[in-house]
């Protein structure tokens, strides 16, 4: 079968014949079909992330199960499935015990301890596969079990209540679907953009105002939430100005630089900031449903395996608009 390796660190993938591999205990077999590629995957290239090299990244596979191993009995082959970021965790420690398994020091995860989805074949453990929901296509789900997941569990973890506004700082891979879930759910729902090429985009996403900064924000009214899918930490620290009083920030872009946050802020406001990643199984189930509702409509670059080098190229560059998906 077919592969892309990274056969290094901070070195050029190759696509490669390599083994097919076998599910061994409680773990099943998927041809993928779509495996979406994050900018974790550069990241993870230039060494940002556990795992040893040569390994196959990509953490937003789905496909179809076509085997299974021993002992599995919640899923058969046939099954349209994805897998997330977290596998299989050691179920023994407090964060296990406390229902908080992508806490466990001793997780499994896909694209680090276990290879990822960039081929045409994975393993993962049966139990962490996700059922795809019927009439969502592959090239659809793929993106959701990072991006979409990662958004609707961010905005799910602020506790928005029915009357308060919802804004999102930088639209883009998560951005663009952030705004969309936002608007799913009922929101008012306000762009933080400084591209004013992508005003029209985002209009047909759904937002109900676009505002260029944090200060702009504030003068629309500001937002309770402001979901912070920006790459770009002064972006996401501008937005604080247009957070209302008991407003939260969730922190879900990433950039290696400190936040810069003024005491009197988090004090006169009583404004908080939280950080937020992939905290429930169940909000991963309610971002496939809300996508196969029709609410939901990632925006895609397709490319074929052979062509992962490009895609690649253009993720590490900043060029997708929004995801690159990986079909074979």
């Amino acid at each position: 079968m077919k592969a892309a390796i990274v056969p290094s660190e901070n070195s050029n993938w190759e696509v490669k014949e390599i083994d097919m591999p076998e599910p061994g205990q409680s773990q099943v077999l998927i041809k993928i079909r779509a495996s979406g590629m994050c900018y974790t995957d550069v990241h993870q290239t230039h060494g940002g992330s556990p795992g040893a090299f040569p390994r196959t990244l990509g953490h937003e596979p789905a496909g179809e199960i076509v085997a299974v191993g021993p002992g599995v009995t919640v899923r058969k082959a046939g099954d349209r499935v994805g897998v997330p970021w977290v596998q299989h965790t050691c179920g023994r420690c407090e964060w296990c015990a406390r229902g908080k398994p992508i806490f466990c020091e001793k997780s499994i995860s896909t694209g680090v301890q276990m290879n990822g989805g960039h081929a045409e074949y994975m393993v993962a453990y049966a139990d962490a596969t996700m059922l795809l929901p019927d009439g969502l296509e592959y090239e659809q789900a793929a993106p959701l079990f990072c991006a979409g997941y990662t958004v609707w569990s961010g905005l799910r973890w602020a506790e928005p209540q029915p009357s308060e506004r919802l804004a999102v700082v930088g639209i883009g891979g998560l951005g663009h679907l952030a705004v969309q879930y936002a608007k799913a759910a009922g929101f008012t729902t306000i762009a933080i953009s400084h591209s004013a090429d992508k005003d029209k985009l985002i209009c047909e996403l759904g937002a109900d105002e676009i505002v260029r900064d944090g200060k702009g924000l504030a003068m629309v009214g500001g937002a309770d939430v402001i979901l912070g899918t920006s790459n770009s930490v002064d972006a996401m620290a501008d937005s604080i100005a247009g957070l209302r009083p008991d407003g939260r920030l969730v922190l879900m872009g990433f950039e290696n630089k400190p936040l810069p946050v003024h005491p009197g802020d988090l004090i006169a406001r009583r404004i908080r900031i939280l950080g937020s990643q992939q905290n429930d199984r169940e909000y991963l189930y309610e971002a496939l449903q809300i996508a196969a509702s029709g609410k939901v409509k990632v925006m895609t670059e397709i490319y074929s395996l052979d062509e992962i080098g490009k895609a690649y190229e253009r993720v590490a560059d900043g060029k997708v608009r929004f995801r690159a998906v990986i079909t074979t």
